[in-house]
């Protein structure tokens, strides 16, 4: 959980630069830009994701321990 947490912030991080990059660079029409910030965004997102199922795990791991 202390990992996912740690990564979630540089991933955003690392999307946004992709982003900046993409544009500054002239890499991309202003459509396909758009598009690239979106995939992006998606693909952060995923580390959302799967912070909460670690932090959920987690729960649970306590959670069934506290049953026996």
């Amino acid at each position: 959980v202390v990992f996912q947490l740690i990564t979630l912030p540089v991933e955003f991080d690392a999307s946004r630069r992709a982003a900046l990059h993409l544009q500054e660079g002239g890499y991309l029409s202003d459509g396909e830009l758009e598009g690239a910030k979106k995939v992006l965004n998606a693909a952060a997102m995923t580390y959302v994701a799967a912070t909460a199922m670690a932090v959920m795990q987690l729960l649970r791991m306590i959670l069934l321990s506290r049953r026996r």
